[in-house]
C-alpha cells in the first residue's frame, strides 16, 4: 500500500468528485444525521473525529454481514500493531488501562490529568512512540506517581517497561533514519530481536535474495520477526497460525472464514480463501497469489485491505505492519474519476522520465472512491486518505493495481478543519481566492494522480529489487516523492481539462501554491523545536519544495517574501515550476529504477532533513493562535448485529462519541495476544 496521509485537516479533500464548472450537476452527498458531531475532542497535537457510513441501509443483508465479518477480522489483529511497534507496548497498555479503569483516587489532580493525556496519546499511536514522528512520548507525570497508581490498583509493570516510559534515551526512536547509526539497533520497533544488527539483517537477506526468482520475487521478510536461534544464527520467526502471533491470527481466520460464506462473487471468495491460507501457512508465494486474486475482484461493492502490508516502520523496508480497512465502493463517485485510470497509458507515455524507465504498457489499473466502514491496526485511529496496492512491483507490472480515495474520511477531515489557518500563510488575495474555489478539487486530484498514476508508473531495472530494499532508509521517502511529482507535473496538464476532471489550470496553480507552502512552512508545525524532519511523507514534501526553490532561484520561480515580520512563498512562474517538477521526476525515477542509494541519500539529506530554525519558530508562533492540532484520527463506527432466534437479520450502525470509552471497549473485546 502506498499511503497518502492527510497533509492538513484544513485542506483535506472532499468526499465526492465534482467538476469545477458551476453549470454541471454535482454528485449529491449521502444524507447525514442532523447535527452529527465530527470533532469530539482535542489533546496534545491530536484531534479526535468521527465519520459516517453513507448509504449503509442500501446494502443487502449479505453485504452488511460481509462488511461486519471483515471488520471483526481487522479488530482481531489490533494487538498485532501494538506488538510490532514496540516490544513493551502490550504490557504497558494493559497496565495503564487497568489503572485507568480501577483508580478511585483524586482524578482532579494535575498528575492524573497528565496520566490521562499520556494514555490517550498511547492509544492514538498504538504504542508509546508518536504515530508520525516516531519519538517516544514524554510523560507529564512522575515515576513515583505511577508507582502509587500501580500499588493502589494492584497493577504490575516490569522494571524495563517503567524504564521505557520514563528514561528519555531508552528506546527513544521507533524508527531511526539516521544514516550514521546502525538503523536496527537505533530503532525501537519490534521487527527484530534487540541483539540483531543492521549488517546481520542485510547479510541474511542478501543470501535469501539469491534463492528467489528475480523476475517475480516474493516479499521476503514481510511477515516475520528476525531473531537469533539457539545456534547463534539469525532466523525468521514467521507470523502464522501455530507460529508467532498465532492467537491473533486464529481469531482473524475465524472471521475471514465467515466472510467467505457471504462473499459477493467467486473472485472475492477465492481471494479470501487465499488470504486465510496465507495466514495459516505464512507462505509468501500464497501472499502473491492472494494479491493477484484480490486484484481480479473489480465488481464487489464491499472490499477490504487486510494484512501485513506497509513497511514504513522497518528502517530497512522489509517487514509489514498489520492494518485493516473495510470499505464500501461508491459507484457513482467512482465513475466520475474512472477517466484517470482509463488514461493511465497517456500519463506514462507523456511522463518526463527517461524512455528506458517507462512502462511499455500499463495494465489493470482500477480506481474507486470508497466509504470506510471500519479501520484497525496501523490504519487507525490515524488513517490514510488514499491507498494504492499491491506493493510488489512485478504484480503491478503484470496484473495492475487498485487505488482508492477514502471519501467519508476525507469529508470528515474537511469538516473538522481549522478555519483561518490556511489564510494565515497565503501570500495574497488571489492565492486565497483560488484556495477557496479550488481547494477541495485540487487536493482530490492530487490524491488521485498520486495514487492511481504515480505509484503505478515507471519501470525498475531488472535485478534491482524494490525501492525499499535498494534505497534502504531512503526508499519510502523516494517512492512518495515519485508519486507526488507525477501528480504535480500532470495537475498542470491541459489534458485534464480535456478529460473533464477540471475546467481551469487555476485548479493546478492552487495545488502548486498549497504544496510549496506546506512543504516549506506549514508542515513544520508538526515538528518539535530542535528536531530534524524524520517522517517519510514530510521528508518527501520538504525535499521537493526546497529542491524546487533552489532550482528556480536564478529565475525567481518561487520567491521568499518577508512582510510585516512574516514569511510567505510566492510562485512567480507556474509553467517554469512545472518544468522543474518534471526534471525532478526524471531524476527521482532514475534513482528508483537504478536503485541509486547514494543518489537518494545525497538528495534527501541535502533538502529533506534539516529544518530552518528561525522559520520553524515563526511557523509555530503563527499557528499557535488557531489552537488546532495538526494531526487527526477517528473513533470507529460500531457495527451491531440484530438477531432473531440466533440468526442475524440486520447489522445496525452506531456512532460512539468518546475516544477513551472505545479504546477500553476494544481492549476488552479484542485483546488477542498474551503479554509476555
Amino acid at each position: 500500500m502506498k499511503h497518502l496521509k492527510p497533509l492538513l485537516a484544513a485542506v483535506a479533500v472532499a468526499s465526492f468528485f465534482y467538476s469545477c464548472t458551476p453549470e454541471q450537476p454535482t454528485v449529491e452527498t449521502a444524507p447525514v444525521v442532523e447535527e452529527f458531531k465530527v470533532l469530539t475532542e482535542q489533546f496534545a497535537d491530536i484531534k479526535i473525529l468521527r465519520y459516517q457510513i453513507p448509504y449503509w441501509d442500501a446494502l443487502s443483508l449479505e453485504q452488511k454481514k460481509l462488511a461486519y465479518y471483515l471488520t471483526q477480522a481487522g479488530l482481531a489483529g489490533r494487538d498485532l500493531t501494538y506488538a510490532q511497534n514496540y516490544r513493551h507496548n502490550l504490557e504497558i497498555r494493559h497496565a495503564l488501562e487497568n489503572v485507568y479503569r480501577s483508580y478511585t483516587g483524586n482524578k482532579a489532580s494535575a498528575e492524573w490529568k497528565e496520566f490521562e493525556l499520556y494514555i490517550k496519546k498511547m492509544w492514538f499511536a498504538n504504542g508509546i512512540h508518536h504515530h508520525y514522528s516516531g519519538d517516544k512520548s514524554e510523560p507529564g507525570y512522575s515515576a513515583t506517581y505511577l508507582g502509587t497508581l500501580l500499588t493502589e490498583t494492584g497493577t504490575n509493570l516490569s522494571d524495563e517497561a517503567i524504564q521505557a516510559i520514563f528514561e528519555k534515551e531508552f528506546d527513544a526512536k521507533k524508527v531511526s533514519k539516521d544514516a550514521t547509526k546502525d538503523l536496527i539497533r537505533a530503532s525501537a520497533m519490534n521487527f527484530y530481536a534487540p541483539d540483531i544488527t543492521q549488517k546481520e539483517v542485510e547479510d541474511f537477506y542478501k543470501k535469501r535474495r539469491k534463492e528467489i526468482d528475480p523476475m517475480r520475487p516474493i516479499s521476503i521478510g514481510l511477515n516475520s520477526r528476525l531473531v537469533r536461534g539457539e545456534d547463534g544464527k539469525v532466523k525468521e520467526d514467521v507470523y502464522k497460525v501455530g507460529g508467532l502471533y498465532t492467537e491473533s491470527l486464529e481469531k482473524m481466520v475465524y472471521w475471514l472464514e465467515k466472510a467467505t460464506e457471504v462473499a459477493e462473487n467467486p473472485q472475492q471468495k477465492n481471494a479470501l480463501e487465499l488470504l486465510i491460507s496465507y495466514f495459516r501457512t505464512g507462505d509468501l508465494k500464497t501472499w502473491d497469489d492472494y494479491n493477484i486474486a484480490w486484484l481480479s475482484d473489480t465488481t464487489g461493492v464491499v472490499d477490504y485491505i487486510h494484512g501485513f502490508i506497509e513497511v514504513y516502520e522497518d528502517p530497512l523496508g522489509y517487514r509489514g505492519t498489520f492494518e485493516s480497512i473495510v470499505q464500501v465502493r461508491d459507484l457513482d463517485a467512482s465513475a466520475k474519476m474512472k477517466v484517470l485510470a482509463d488514461n493511465a497509458q497517456y500519463f506514462e507515455t507523456n511522463s518526463t522520465t527517461l524512455p528506458e524507465h517507462k512502462k511499455e504498457k500499463v495494465v489493470g489499473i482500477t480506481y474507486n472512491f470508497i466509504n470506510v466502514v471500519g479501520e484497525a491496526g496501523d490504519a487507525a485511529p490515524s488513517t490514510p486518505i488514499g491507498v494504492n496496492l499491491p506493493n510488489a512491483n512485478w504484480i503491478r507490472a503484470e496484473h495492475g493495481s487498485k487505488s482508492i480515495s477514502l471519501g467519508n474520511i476525507a469529508a470528515a477531515f474537511d469538516k473538522g478543519g481549522t478555519p483561518g489557518l490556511t489564510e494565515e500563510f497565503c501570500h495574497d488575495s488571489i492565492e486565497l481566492a483560488n484556495g477557496k474555489k479550488y481547494g477541495q478539487l485540487s487536493g482530490k486530484l492530487h490524491t488521485a494522480l498520486h495514487e492511481v498514476i504515480g505509484h503505478a508508473s515507471g519501470r525498475i531495472n531488472p535485478g534491482i529489487g524494490t525501492p525499499k530494499e535498494s534505497l534502504k532508509n531512503y526508499g519510502s521517502t523516494i517512492e512518495e516523492a515519485r508519486a507526488d511529482l507525477v501528480a504535480l507535473y500532470f495537475i498542470m496538464d491541459p489534458k485534464l481539462i480535456e478529460m473533464g476532471v477540471m475546467d481551469d489550470l487555476d485548479c493546478g496553480r492552487h495545488q502548486y501554491d498549497s504544496y510549496i507552502k506546506n512543504g516549506l512552512m506549514l508542515q513544520l508545525r508538526r515538528i518539535k523545536p530542535g528536531n530534524t524532519v524524520e517522517q517519510d511523507h514530510m521528508r518527501n514534501r520538504q525535499t521537493i519544495a526546497a529542491w524546487a526553490f533552489e532550482m528556480g532561484k536564478a529565475d525567481t520561480v518561487v520567491e521568499r517574501i518577508s512582510r510585516d515580520g512574516k514569511t510567505y512563498f510566492n510562485i512567480n512562474n507556474y509553467h517554469k515550476l512545472r518544468e522543474i517538477f518534471g526534471a525532478q521526476l526524471r531524476e527521482i525515477q532514475r534513482i528508483t529504477s537504478e536503485g541509486d542509494f547514494e543518489g537518494a541519500k545525497a538528495l534527501i539529506e541535502k533538502y529533506g532533513v534539516q529544518v530552518d530554525a528561525a522559520l520553524h519558530e515563526e511557523v509555530l508562533a503563527r499557528a499557535e493562535k488557531f489552537q488546532s492540532a495538526p494531526y487527526g484520527g477517528f473513533i470507529q463506527p460500531r457495527l451491531v448485529p440484530v438477531e432473531a432466534d440466533g440468526v442475524i437479520t440486520d447489522i445496525k450502525v452506531e456512532y460512539p462519541d468518546d475516544f477513551a470509552t472505545q479504546m477500553l471497549e476494544f481492549s476488552e473485546k479484542y485483546s488477542t495476544l498474551p503479554v509476555k
